[in-house]
Formats: structure tokens, sequence, C-alpha cells
């Protein structure tokens, strides 16, 4: 299976060179490598020019968007430019992933070995690791481990296409593994790809961005019952309390202003529907 990836990277200059020889040292290369320089005042640009003399194949498109961290919605744009570039009917999957992640050398091997196992996986993934301050890398996977990270996800490019792609909106990768399963395929995370993550997550608490998920609960249609429980099973994830208010703000000023969804009608019925169902079966094992 033939498979091209897109990389954003905004002021990756730490990091970028890493994740780029982690790429072009897999056992099976891909078919394009597209990164997109967004908006980059580091030396990012320059790091990639040099990169480009041996690696002639890269492709670096410079894309102009917003200086200020959007999260969710200004990844997926500079996503979205990268893959406009790509011939799709060439390949059969699409990597998103992210420039401050070190692949092991079989990734994409074990990845496609995987979608070749069965035709109805749509979404695969490994785990991140990130290191801890005696130098050893550990899980940080503060997700349920059948979420794959937004960070390096590849897509079956049938189901790409079924989904209409990935919305340009905070929630994007809760939306794509909902609507994955809506149209029929599973998700699949594969425990030895260990992905090294070299910029750890961040620890400050940033109310716009819960206010965002709150906003990405009323467009993926939860309703406010399945919004406050997922809000309170965060906080108490995150041992942040306050989580559940700034997330009920966020889907509460959506409701108001009626922001536009991320799914249809019909989508959304099947998303709680499917969302109740795991609840129930945590409730009554």
């Amino acid at each position: 299976m033939n498979y091209s990836l897109v990389i954003a990277a905004h002021n990756e200059e730490d990091f970028i060179i890493d994740c780029l020889n982690s790429v072009f040292s897999q056992t099976i290369l891909p078919k394009e490598v597209v990164v997109v320089n967004d908006n980059s005042t580091d030396h990012t640009e320059k790091l990639l020019k040099e990169f480009q003399s041996n690696y002639p194949e890269l492709k670096v498109l410079h894309h102009s968007s917003s200086s200020e961290h959007m999260p969710g919605s200004k990844v997926i744009a500079a996503f979205n430019y990268g893959l406009a570039e790509i011939d799709l009917d060439t390949i059969d999957l699409i990597v998103k992933l992210d420039a401050d992640l070190i692949l092991p050398s079989t990734y994409f091997e074990e990845v496609i070995n995987c979608f070749q196992s069965d035709d109805q996986i749509g979404i695969v993934g490994g785990f991140a690791y990130e290191q801890d301050k005696s130098g050893n890398w550990k899980l940080n996977h503060p997700m349920n481990k059948e979420h794959v990270r937004g960070a390096f996800k590849t897509y079956r490019k049938e189901l790409f296409r079924a989904m209409g792609g990935l919305r340009v909106a905070m929630g994007w990768d809760t939306a794509d593994e909902l609507l994955a399963q809506y149209h029929g395929y599973k998700i699949k995370t594969l425990d030895q790809l260990k992905v090294k993550h070299l910029r750890p997550l961040g620890k400050a608490y940033n109310k716009k961005a819960k206010l965002l998920q709150g906003k990405a609960m009323y467009g993926l249609r939860y309703g406010f019952t399945l919004s406050l429980i997922a809000s309170i099973k965060s906080a108490f994830k995150q041992a942040r309390l306050k989580l559940i208010i700034d997330q009920i703000q966020g889907y509460l000023k959506a409701k108001k202003e009626k922001a536009p969804y991320l799914v249809t009608e019909t989508e959304g019925a099947y998303i709680r529907k499917l969302r109740w169902s795991g609840i129930f079966k945590k409730l009554i094992p």
C-alpha cells in the first residue's frame, strides 16, 4: 500500500530535522512527503532548505496563517493546504504527522500490515512516549487506549473521502474517529509502535482551549447531558474541576450563537447512540 504524509510545521527548529530523518529512514518509504511551513518565525525555513539539498523529493510549502495559536483549526488548515498538493489517486493511505515526533523505522511497515489485515480498519496509530527528568521514555497517552493521537494518524483513503476529510475545528480528532465508526470502519492502536514526542504536552491550563472543547461537543451534536458527562470525566481525569465550568460555558456559548455543526443530524444521532452505549457498558459490565 502506498502512503503520503503531510507535516504542518510552526516554529519547529528544534525538532523538524529529527522528525524528517525518521520519516526518510522508514523501511517502507512514503510516496510523497509535504511539509507546510506555517508562518514560522524561527529557523524552520532555513533548516528545511538545507534538508531538501539532500532529499530533493521533499516538498516544502509556505503557508501564512494566523500567528495566534488556535487549537485544532490552525494545524488542520495547514494540513489541508499541504494535502491539496498530493495526488490522492496514486496512494492508499493518508498520513497527518506532527513535526515534533521521532518514529521507529518500522512504523509505516507495521501500520500498512495492520491495514492489510482487515479492509474495515480505517485509522491506525501507535502511542506517544515522552522523556521524564531521568531521561527515560514514558508512555503519555491521556485518552483511552482505543484513541489514536492526533499527532500521528494514518487514514485509509476511502474512509478519509467518505467522511469529507478533517474538520477545521477543535475536536477534529474526535470527530474523525466517530465518523469512521459511522461509516463502518474500525480504529486500531498498535502498542509496539512507540513514537517519541519531543515537545511535552503543555501543563498550563488553557481556558480558551477548554471553551473550544465545549464548542466542539456542541458541534458534534452531543447534546447538553452527554457534554456534561464528558466534561466531568475529563475534569476528574485531569484533576481540574474548573474544566467542567469552562467546557459547559463553551457549549452554551456555541448553542446561543448557533455555531455551525461539525456533523449532520444523522451522524449526530449515531454519535449520541455510540456515546451512550459506551457509558452503559461501563456502568453495566
